[in-house]
């Protein structure tokens, strides 16, 4: 257990060469409240691109309403027939789902309105045909002309080839080639500028290839807040550090190099005449990533609704019990190495509360108080962390967020394996792979850390609905467990 003072006076995380020798005498802060740097891009060109994904789903909803109200109108020679609205009302939704999935709304389809356009029409005779079968097994019995849907088809294919080529144009004279941020860190290495690239020289922000060092890649990842394609040119000594920063800042990441490394590349890119390593990517879509949010929010809403009545009982249990706040807040690493405060129940004394968390519980650990014993016990102190599910800053289900003083014996946790960082790569959750497997409670030895984290990064490479819902349910089963203390 480590019982010296972590912050501020660990000076021996300095920036080193390949070899080992150090770069400055002068030590690196690691204090979490120290002032944050300003990321790079003051808006995020991901949320302008949602923005159109759904300017483009509203424009293919009406195309099709209209495609089979056109074709109801030259068939009957009126609007009466309202067949036509039913249809459409069936098909938009079951259309929308094969869109997203198929691409219909995707970087490609607005960087190229050809392929947008395929991929909606694809997701049309996909909505179409599922309605068809549908309709065929269930014995639909609706007065449906054949001529009609058929006109309705042609008129939507050809409103959405005028939509999509008019915002297609529209967007790509706006934007040009800017539509995603390129940023280009050069590590003592020349690189010329092109068009729509950002070159910056990371020790101007005072950024160095420090995976080990905890502040260090939070400051990394909060300088590429909003990047989309993030690459660096650096000496042949340092790809597998820069490789190691890129791969848990939850970014498009790739090495320029002229010949290939050991740097644990995932694939081969191309920018400007020069090859470049793919080391890192995000390890979700932005339609994965919608999707998990809105199971987050659709789960959290009820369930912190359910729990109100028992929050308000254990708050005012824990302010009668003994002076101090009821919430305790803990910064902690989250989504792509950056830092939120956690919030959970206080169990502890708040003058022995260890808000940097180098300090490891012990099972009569003379700092919880009684209740704190009881909701810690019966997990009932990590409920607050529903407000961070519902402010985004977490996830129901995901890695669970370590405090950044978190030690295995003498060990830091970012010092024990260098991949620590790359759990990083989905927001944190308030259960996970790693606690139905019993994996919870003080972390004693490196081979405690390292089971975790192989849990951590099995659930990340192997992440699905499917799997969140069986880790909520089986979390039931370890809400109790006797390494809860």
């Amino acid at each position: 257990m480590r019982t010296e003072p972590l912050f501020p006076e660990r000076t021996d995380l300095q920036s080193q060469d390949g070899a080992g020798r150090a770069l400055t005498n002068q030590p690196i802060p690691l204090r979490p409240d120290a002032e944050p740097i300003n990321p790079l891009f003051s808006w995020s060109r991901r949320q302008v691109r949602v923005g159109f994904y759904i300017l483009m789903l509203i424009t293919d909803v009406l195309c099709i309403n209209a495609g089979f109200a056109l074709g109801s109108y030259l068939r009957h020679g009126d609007f009466a027939h309202t067949v036509w609205f039913s249809i459409s009302v069936a098909a938009t939704p079951v259309f929308i789902l094969a869109a997203m999935h198929t691409g219909a709304y995707s970087l490609g389809a607005l960087a190229s309105a050809a392929r947008g356009l395929r991929s909606a029409i694809g997701a049309l005779i996909t909505a179409f045909g599922m309605l068809f079968v549908m309709s065929y097994f269930l014995k639909a019995q609706q007065d449906v002309s054949r001529l009609a849907v058929a006109l309705g088809v042609i008129f939507t294919i050809l409103l959405l080839a005028c939509t999509r080529k008019v915002l297609g144009h529209w967007i790509r004279l706006i934007f040009k080639a800017e539509l995603t941020a390129t940023v280009i860190i050069a590590d003592e290495s020349f690189v010329s500028q092109e068009p729509g690239t950002m070159v910056i020289d990371p020790l101007n922000y005072g950024i160095r290839a420090e995976p080990r060092n905890p502040m260090m890649v939070q400051r990394f990842s909060r300088l590429l807040m909003g990047a989309d394609r993030v690459i660096v040119a650096c000496p042949r000594e340092a790809c597998s550090r820069w490789a190691d920063m890129l791969k848990g800042a939850n970014v498009c990441g790739e090495i320029l190099a002229d010949e290939v490394q050991s740097v644990g590349a995932v694939g081969v890119d191309r920018f400007a005449d020069r090859t470049t390593l793919v080391v890192s990517s995000g390890p979700l879509s932005m339609q994965q990533s919608f999707v998990k949010r809105l199971f987050d929010l659709v789960l959290a809403v009820p369930i912190t609704i359910f729990f109100a009545p028992l929050l308000v009982v254990v708050a005012i249990a824990i302010k009668l019990d003994s002076k101090g706040p009821v919430l305790f807040r803990q910064p902690r690493v989250g989504l792509g190495n950056r830092m939120f405060d956690v919030y959970k129940f206080r169990s502890m004394v708040s003058t022995m509360s260890d808000s940097l968390g180098s300090q490891s519980t012990l099972r009569d650990d003379a700092r919880i108080t009684a209740v704190g014993k009881f909701i810690r016990r019966t997990s009932i102190d990590e409920l607050p962390q529903l407000f961070n599910v519902l402010g985004g800053s977490m996830s129901l289900v995901g890695p669970r967020p370590h405090a950044i003083g978190s030690c295995a014996g003498p060990s830091l946790f970012w010092d024990i394996d260098n991949r620590y960082g790359h759990r990083h790569l989905l927001k944190p959750g308030i259960t996970g792979l790693a606690q139905i497997r019993g994996y919870r409670g003080t972390v004693n030895e490196p081979d405690d850390l390292s089971r975790r984290l192989q849990a951590d990064l099995e659930y990340i490479s192997g992440w699905s609905i499917w799997r969140d819902t069986v880790i909520l349910f089986k979390t039931f089963n370890v809400v109790v467990h006797p390494n809860a203390y």
